[in-house]
Formats: structure tokens, sequence, C-alpha cells
């Protein structure tokens, strides 16, 4: 450590992943944000070559799939995290009808990529994708 402080790089460099470290572990650092993205794509279950088309925005710290409106979907809260170049999202949206689907996705540049497991009392667990892009 005495050879860190000697030189003024390294000692700017320590500095700087310590404080790195201190926001981290306070949880002050935070994942890029997607409010006031849109993206445009399709949803689709599991296995299936064919779906409907899907619009998913991100606002005011809300997640929205528009696809899902008809059966009664409404927004969620969403939270990200950086995860080696990508940003993850994570929302669960709630039916009255239907049920949860829990989504878990990733942002890579302008790709959207999710997916929304539909959990309903009683059924086992249904897997669906969302593959989107930026919405220009």
């Amino acid at each position: 450590m005495a050879n860190i402080c000697k030189n003024p790089t390294r000692r700017s460099f320590a500095v700087a992943i310590a404080a790195s470290a201190a926001a981290l572990a306070s949880g002050t650092a935070r994942a890029a944000s997607l409010d006031g993205k849109t993206y445009e794509g399709v949803f689709l279950a599991r296995g299936q070559t064919k779906g409907d088309a899907d619009t998913l925005s991100f606002r005011n710290g809300r997640f929205r799939s528009a696809a899902c409106d008809r059966y009664g979907y409404g927004d969620a809260a969403y939270t990200t995290t950086d995860e080696g170049g990508a940003v993850r999202f994570d929302a669960q949206t709630e039916s009255p009808r239907y049920g949860s689907l829990r989504w878990t996705g990733y942002v890579r540049g302008d790709r959207l990529d999710a997916t929304a497991w539909m959990l309903q009392n009683g059924k086992p667990p249904r897997e669906h994708w969302v593959a989107a892009a930026l919405k220009p």
C-alpha cells in the first residue's frame, strides 16, 4: 500500500476504486436509467414462432407492456441493475383475471430481450419472450 501512496497516479486510481466500492456498498451506485425509453417488438409464448406486436415503455419509474393491456395487466414499478455492459430490468405486472407476469429483461445498446413468466394459482408457470428494438 505504501508504494501506491508515493505515486500520484496510482494514488488517484486507488482513491477512485475505493470511492466506487464505497458507493456500491452503500447502495448509492445506480444502473443506467431506462426512463423515457420505448421499445417495439414481438411478445410470444415459448416455442412459438408468431406472437403479438408489443410496445414496452419505461416512464416515471413504471414499466408497461402494451400487448398485455387487453388481458388487464397494468403498469408496474421496475428496477434496474448494471450487468456487464447490459442493463437488467425487473418488474411484476398484475391482471385480476390472469395473475402475474414476472419480467426480467436485458437492454444492450438499442436491443431489449425479456422473459415474462405467467404465474397463475394452481397452474405451472408459463414462459413468454419479448424481442424488441429502441423506438426512434
